[in-house]
């Protein structure tokens, strides 16, 4: 089958396999009895293909190459079976395809004006997905941890910002304090407002996971992140913040200290990656978002 495949596409996963797109599209058609629905959708990391089933259930085929952060995907997929998430229906696991119940991309979460009434069901919906225990198999907070307080000492040097280099190390000491429980639950590690789509099974469902088994702490930076004009609109954007992590936790039953803790770990997490790409400062937002913490912390 004919479609043009994007260039950022083509940038992000390089042109040998976007150049195999074609020929895997046509296979899974085939393999699953599938028909095309409509213009593929592409974001930086795959191709979706609208698609009919052969008793005329809308479904999307998503084609996307294996890599560490998705490995997991299938497992956490087939762990929520649908709760609060995109069904899975069908998986390649050579090629990594999966066949997933159709949703309505053209109304994600992020695009509901009420921005309260949006975060209320974003809480919901990750209280739901965290209060599932983790399944073997799935890469593990405790590991990830223990690799994010080893690149610490090289990492802090490279902010320009002395404040910005406590800051840093403030936020590993409060991972260093919880890496030996790192918890077991099933996390989706990703769960913000534009990975919520309106479902008709559903009124709400997640998307794009990154399944890790972990503390559900750890799950709670893209929600805080996420729609941040509107955090900046209040003029008192750590306030803002607080009010959110103050529904996440209620809603999702969790230690407000030991959440707090595991969101410093996000932060480190995203300082260490901005890092490794060259930047020397923290991102505006990760520094509310820790000093909002860190008043939970005292």
């Amino acid at each position: 089958m004919h479609f043009d495949i994007p260039d950022a596409l083509i940038a992000s996963r390089g042109p040998e396999w976007t150049a195999a797109l074609p020929g895997l599209a046509a296979d899974c058609l085939d393999r699953w009895s599938l028909r095309p629905d409509g213009p593929p959708l592409h974001g930086m990391a795959g191709l979706v293909l609208p698609v009919l089933r052969a008793d005329g259930t809308r479904a999307a085929l998503k084609l996307q190459p294996v890599t560490e952060e998705n490995a997991g995907t299938v497992l956490g997929l087939r762990t929520w079976n649908g709760g609060g998430v995109v069904r899975l229906l069908e998986h390649d696991p050579d090629s990594g395809a999966v066949l997933l119940e159709r949703l309505d991309a053209s109304r994600p979460l992020s695009a509901v004006a009420d921005g309260a009434a949006a975060f209320q069901v974003l809480a919901e919906l990750l209280a739901r997905l965290v209060a599932v225990p983790a399944p073997g198999g799935l890469r593990r907070l405790a590991d990830i941890a223990a690799a994010m307080l080893d690149e610490v000492p090289d990492a802090a040097p490279a902010l320009r910002n002395p404040a910005e280099q406590r800051l840093l190390r403030t936020c590993a000491s409060a991972v260093a304090e919880l890496v030996d429980e790192p918890g077991d639950r099933l996390l989706h590690w990703d769960l913000h407002h534009d990975n919520v789509l309106a479902g008709q099974r559903e009124p709400w469902l997640a998307i794009d996971p990154e399944p890790l088994a972990g503390d559900p702490g750890f799950d709670l930076w893209p929600a805080l992140n996420g729609r941040w004009d509107d955090v900046a609109a209040t003029g008192d954007p750590a306030r803002a913040v607080l009010r959110r992590f103050d529904l996440l936790t209620e809603v999702a039953g969790l230690d407000r200290g030991r959440a707090a803790g595991w969101t410093l770990g996000r932060v480190l997490q995203n300082a260490l990656w901005d890092v490794e790409d060259g930047r020397t400062a923290l991102g505006p937002a990760d520094v509310v978002i820790a000093t909002a913490m860190l008043r939970v912390r005292r």
